[in-house]
Order: C-alpha cells, then structure tokens, then sequence
C-alpha cells in the first residue's frame, strides 16, 4: 500500500500535531491525571491513523476492457436514474452517483480510455453530498471523455467535509482506463453520466470499489 501525494502535508501536520500537544499534555497535566494524559495521546493518535488512512492507495489488480465501464471511485451507489443533465448534453443521460464516506479511498479513476472532450473547474457550496442541490451548486469538476464508442460525462462534488477538489487531467488529454484523473478530500461523491441504453451493472446500495467494479456494459 502505498500514501497519496495529496497527503503528504496533512500527514506531516498531524504527526506535528500528535507529538506536540501529547508532549505538552505529558509535561504540563499533573501526575495525578495521567489518565487524561494518555486519553489525549490515544486520541491524538487515532486522528493520525486516519489521516494516515484516508490518503492510501492500495494496490488493486484493475479491470480492464474496451466495452466496460469501471467505477471511478470507492464507496455505495446512490443515484441510479434518467435525469437531465443542463452543463455539456443538455440532455436526458443515464446516472449514477458513487458516494464517498470518510473512510474509503479517495482516489479518482478514469472509468473507460479516450480522450478529454471537455473540463470545467466549478466553486461552490459544500451542502451534504446527497443533498440534492449538491451536484449544481457544490464545489465540483466536470469532466468529459470520449472514444469510438460515445461520450462519458464525471463529475466530481466536493461534500461537508470535503474543501478540496483536485483533478489532473485538462481538455486535450488522452486518458487510460483506471488512470487517476483527481482526487476529492475528505468525503464526497461522483456522478456518471452515461448515454441512455447503457446497461447497468451494479444496483443502489451497492459498494464499488474503483478500478475493480464494473458499473456498466455494451455501451
């Protein structure tokens, strides 16, 4: 297993975190609460743990394969439904939302290859990821990709948690399958968009794991 870029800084805060206030909570908390000493140090360990834990990359045999569509995150399926999509289609197209809890991994993956049609960095809010208003005005990108076989439109929306979107791809790109294309921080969600007729794979409440799942065939 290996710790994500996007990590490196806040790992290095938390370990100055942990042992800072642990050393002053051992020096300036009296004998007698030696309790409380070591309550505050176990804590102060925990919120490292998951520091630690939240940027890992574990290493995955990834599924490949030109007609499947693989999900492009960790986490439950949410959305599964026809819904209008206003920014690039401005048509009806099939989605599905992959949610992201704080304890899955937040790397982001291309579902199929191609080439990026289309990429648009939007501000925004940081309501709940399932709220419903959070795909237009959440913190979120917008990407397209396409090949010989259509267009795949994700999106990334930052939830409460999460203050940082981060994608690495830009219009022009050719992208391999199961190639990191960004990275959300601390919970969040990512919607598919795929043309209507595509047959779907997975059900709502199903957990996916990116690069592995596939969401979707024969599209």
């Amino acid at each position: 297993m290996k710790i994500h870029r996007e990590g490196y800084l806040y790992i290095v805060i938390a370990t100055v975190l942990w042992i800072g206030l642990a050393w002053l909570a051992n020096h300036f908390i009296p004998d007698a609460l030696f309790w409380l000493t070591a309550s505050i140090t176990f804590v102060l360990f925990l919120l490292w743990f998951w520091v630690v834990a939240f940027f890992r990359m574990p290493v995955r045999n990834m599924v490949h394969g030109e007609s499947k569509i693989i999900a492009p995150a960790d986490g439950k399926v949410v959305v599964i439904e026809e819904t209008f999509e206003p920014e690039y289609f401005k048509e009806k197209r099939l989605q599905v939302s992959i949610f992201m809890s704080p304890i899955n991994v937040h790397v982001n993956r291309n579902p199929v290859s191609g080439v990026i049609k289309y990429m648009k960095y939007h501000a925004g809010k940081y309501l709940v990821a399932w709220h419903p208003k959070s795909s237009t005005e959440n913190e979120r990108t917008t990407i397209v990709i396409g090949n010989d076989n259509g267009d795949i439109l994700m999106r990334q929306i930052a939830g409460a948690l999460a203050r940082r979107i981060c994608y690495y791809v830009k219009e022009g790109d050719v992208v391999a399958q199961n190639g990191e294309f960004g990275f959300i921080k601390f919970g969040s969600r990512v919607d598919l968009f795929l043309p209507l007729g595509t047959r779907v794979d997975v059900k709502i409440g199903d957990v996916v794991k990116g690069g592995v799942t596939v969401v979707a065939h024969n599209w």
